[in-house]
């Protein structure tokens, strides 16, 4: 079965290991591979190349090689699926934290590579969508803080109730064709500049 469309990076100093793993992947059916071999400057090769899934192969990796690996991890934003001959907790927690999808011990076995990549994409995917909901969440929080501070201004400086408050700055908003938080974004700065003891 083709998978064509996908995108992979194979980042592996070794060579002969790496043309095993890009076998491995064009047997699964990836025929858009890209092997690297020097893990110099790869940032910038992996924003030039531009995939969809990276497989870092890492044999006996030290800590440093490790943590530039988690580093990567966080930067580019892409499912990585890791392969390690050997690991310790510490070093798959750090994994873990790092956002890599799949870390994988004991080496890459040919016949594993399609649905650990797999498990690497989808694992990305619902991490993503966690993590959007999660902003999203608290970017209402804020805005329900922002909306909240509005009005209790707006309260005190007219002498309305909540209800009507929220009342002005809806149809306000409705007027200007705004939404109803940049409406009271820009009553909170305007006060906060007309009297600083406000936003105190």
């Amino acid at each position: 079965m083709k998978s064509p469309t996908l995108a992979v990076l194979v980042i592996d100093e070794n060579r002969i290991r790496a043309s095993i793993i890009e076998a491995g992947l064009r047997e699964a059916g990836y025929e858009n591979v890209t092997v690297v071999h020097d893990i110099n400057g790869i940032a910038r090769r992996i924003s030039e190349i531009n995939p969809d899934v990276i497989v870092i192969d890492l044999e006996n990796p030290n800590r440093d090689m490790l943590e530039n690996m988690f580093q990567l991890s966080r930067a580019v934003k892409r499912p990585i699926a890791m392969f390690v001959d050997r690991s310790d907790e510490a070093s798959i927690e750090a994994a873990v934290d790092a956002g890599v999808s799949a870390y994988i011990v004991d080496g890459l076995k040919q016949e594993r590579v399609r649905p650990i990549l797999k498990m690497a994409i989808s694992r990305f995917n619902a991490f993503a969508r966690l993590n959007r909901e999660l902003e999203e969440t608290r970017s209402e929080l804020e805005n329900r803080k922002v909306i909240d501070r509005a009005k209790g201004l707006l309260m005190k400086s007219r002498g309305i109730s909540e209800e009507e408050a929220y009342a002005l700055m809806r149809r306000t908003a409705m007027n200007q064709n705004r939404k109803i938080i940049d409406i009271a974004q820009s009553l909170v700065t305007a006060i906060g500049l007309l009297d600083p003891g406000e936003n105190a």
